[in-house]
């Protein structure tokens, strides 16, 4: 027999008044247990009722609930002294307020997130770098660091950097350091892994934390775009172009002024497809790795081919250049050589314009310009250092 039916059965039997009472669950009469029993067989399991907590005592709120993490906040500029001159694209310059041309020369540093657990993030490590000469530091951001430490505590890393390169005087490039096809997002190795959401994320984040600060004047969206002979797909100069214009897009809608850094193929490399194609965007600088091994004698033949024909119409930089001895600690192609490179490629940026930051300020990654942390220079630093202090004039 079911509920509705026992109902029917109490009314017929012990009158409206107390089928009324069992329904809306009062305690029956005494004398009129028995009916009771009937509509409690047949009602549905009860559950206890549940504790009321008073109004006026509010839930205690947890620690780090996620509605009251706060919205990201800006760098704050009053961390800085005077700020440096705001630098900006020019047809194929780049050039200071009152338009002229500059040139930067400086150092590839290695992660922040290394350099901090290694114990070397300090100022110093800024002022070695100023000492030789530079205005300019690239600094690489790698996705598992960038992870791994936090966006936040990151942060704290960066600003940092902002800090120390304002008041030495010098240009910060940040760069998001990873290698592989951000279209099949297949990299070569798990130090480079990401997502075309997490970068895009990564930009939107970092312009909207330096907008404004003239000392992070360039954004390097991606380090190394490479199929890696197709072992990672395959990526067509339309579709990597179409991904660098929403990175600048997600950029510019926070920060218009910063200079935005495309790399072209074959490891930033190759840059033959901005002949016929541009990215879609003013004041955009193109960037190329022109490592010893990337080509062949003639070697400034082959350059203008793939890179540096840009000079004549945008700003170049070659971001990553450097070299070692084929027995030096680390050596590996495209980094090996017998040192002619260095004057060379040099000269051949210093007639096209372009600017240059070398690789790489650590003794741990090849090829590298310090033997120690003593800061002693390689023969490859040496050469740097020599060029940036302008006691080698370029021809």
């Amino acid at each position: 027999m079911d509920l509705d039916r026992c109902r029917r059965y109490l009314l017929a039997r012990i009158g409206l008044e107390l089928a009324l009472a069992v329904v809306i669950g009062c305690r029956p009469a005494a004398h009129d247990q028995d009916a009771a029993r009937v509509e409690e067989s047949f009602a549905e399991p009860r559950t206890p009722a549940p504790t009321v907590v008073p109004m006026e005592t509010p839930l205690p709120a947890r620690s780090g609930s996620w509605w009251d993490v706060p919205y990201p906040q800006p760098f704050d500029a009053s961390r800085l002294g005077p700020p440096l001159e705001r630098l900006r694209a020019d047809g194929n310059r780049l050039v200071d307020p009152d338009g002229d041309t500059v040139i930067l020369q400086g150092v590839n540093i290695s992660d922040p997130d290394k350099l901090e657990r290694g114990g070397h993030w300090h100022r110093r490590h800024f002022e070695v770098i100023r000492e030789w000469g530079a205005n300019v530091v690239r600094i690489p951001v790698h996705p598992v660091a960038w992870r791994g430490r936090g966006k936040d505590e990151y942060f704290e890393l960066l600003d940092q950097a902002v800090v120390w390169a304002t008041e030495l005087g010098m240009y910060l490039i940040i760069d998001w350091h990873s290698i592989g096809n951000l279209a099949t997002e297949l990299f070569q190795h798990p130090m480079y892994q990401t997502s075309r959401a997490e970068t895009y994320d990564f930009w939107r984040s970092i312009a909207f934390r330096y907008q404004g600060i003239p000392t992070v004047a360039f954004y390097e969206l991606f380090n190394e775009p490479t199929v890696y002979n197709n072992n990672l797909g395959t990526l067509s100069w339309d579709e990597w172009k179409a991904i660098n214009e929403q990175m600048i897009t997600i950029i510019d809608s926070h920060d218009h002024e910063v200079i935005p850094l495309i790399a072209g193929f074959n490891w930033g490399y190759d840059l033959t497809s901005v002949a016929r194609d541009p990215i879609d965007h003013d004041g955009v600088g193109y960037v190329s790795h022109p490592y010893p091994q990337k080509t062949t004698a003639p070697f400034e033949v082959h350059w203008d081919e793939a890179f540096g024909f840009v000079a004549g119409r945008y700003p170049l930089l070659a971001t990553e250049i450097g070299y070692m001895a084929p027995d030096d600690p680390g050596a590996h192609v495209p980094v090996k050589d017998d040192g002619s490179y260095g004057p060379r490629i040099t000269d051949y940026l210093a007639k096209k314009g372009a600017s240059w930051t070398a690789w790489c300020f650590d003794p741990e990654w090849p090829p590298q310009l310090i033997r120690d942390w003593d800061y002693t220079p390689t023969e490859a630093g040496l050469h740097f250092r020599s060029v940036m202090q302008g006691r080698v004039p370029t021809k």
